[in-house]
């Protein structure tokens, strides 16, 4: 291959990168606004430029090839290089300006993102923002996304991580629930109640709960189990017992009223709990854009 024979294939190591990282011609194609066949005939062009197969094909799946590893190691750092340098532009400018893309998970994404967010594109005029609403794990690298907010208690390794709020589950139900219902003094006095709980895990019933010393577990039962912390709230608001509810979201029914916490003097330690971090690729430089952001949220959220 001659010394600028490779810029006849940049396209084609950008497909391949990205079917490599997907897993699947048609979410590479998606990705790229392509179609699968377009991709495929991409990574076959590449193939026998390099002469080698880089991808092994079968109807279920494909697998890199012990070349096709060391192809996309070299391919990743070129289109990593390419974005970055898609960015200088934005790296000096003396303002804001440009597209963010962020995601967060759903209820997350309503309850706390979006007012911070809408209070931020009214104070940067030259900012726009792209908000994907998924409790899907996304990947900043792989998924062509900005920033990432994920809810944990152990920020991944390779990313830098901002943190922006604790984030604690609470157990509560309405009053009119807990006047008609068994008195709940300890936690194995919730072995009666009708509880709704997230029902994700096999385990996600096995309620944990710690008072200095003293450590309980009890296996919780109800009529409603669901996934999503908005419809629980709604289901406990429905007097259908009690709920194991994110404190952000259950504020303010606590404030009005309309739901009291159960088992204050006790810690639940939930599965789904920790803080909210920010999550970037690390850079030596942060984009204006994304700096404001970022701060703007965490201003935003009173933290810091």
């Amino acid at each position: 291959m001659g010394t600028n024979d490779f810029l006849v294939v940049l396209p084609e190591m950008v497909a391949f990168v990205r079917v490599a990282e997907l897993g699947h011609f048609s979410a590479a194609a998606l990705q790229l606004g392509v179609t699968p066949s377009a991709v495929s005939r991409q990574v076959k062009r590449l193939e026998k430029v390099l002469g080698v197969q880089l991808i092994q094909r079968t109807t279920r799946q494909l697998r890199l090839t012990e070349p096709g590893i060391e192809a996309f190691s070299r391919c990743s750092e070129l289109v990593a290089a390419a974005q970055a340098t898609m960015q200088i532009g934005d790296q000096y400018a003396d303002k804001p300006r440009g597209v963010v893309r962020i995601s967060a998970p759903k209820a997350f994404a309503r309850h706390m993102l979006h007012p911070g967010i809408i209070s931020f594109l009214q104070k940067y005029p030259e900012v726009d923002v792209q908000l994907m609403v998924t409790d899907a794990e996304i990947d900043p690298i792989h998924d062509g996304v900005d920033l990432v907010v994920r809810l944990t208690s152990d920020p991944p390794l390779g990313l830098a991580a901002r943190r922006l709020l604790p984030v604690r589950q609470i157990l509560c139900a309405t009053p009119r629930y807990l006047r008609q219902a068994p008195r709940i003094d300890h936690p194995r006095d919730l072995m009666p109640h009708s509880c709704l709980y997230l029902g994700e895990k096999e385990r996600d019933n096995h309620w944990h709960f710690t008072r200095g010393a003293e450590s309980v577990e009890v296996v919780v039962h109800g009529r409603y189990v669901a996934n999503h912390s908005e419809i629980r709230l709604d289901g406990v608001l429905a007097d259908l017992g009690v709920g194991c509810i994110p404190h952000f979201m259950a504020c303010e029914a606590l404030a009005s009223g309309a739901v009291d916490r159960v088992l204050t003097d006790w810690e639940f330690e939930a599965n789904y709990a920790g803080h909210a971090y920010i999550l970037y690729p690390p850079t030596r430089f942060l984009i204006p854009k994304f700096r404001a952001l970022i701060d703007h949220l965490l201003n935003h959220l009173a933290i810091d």
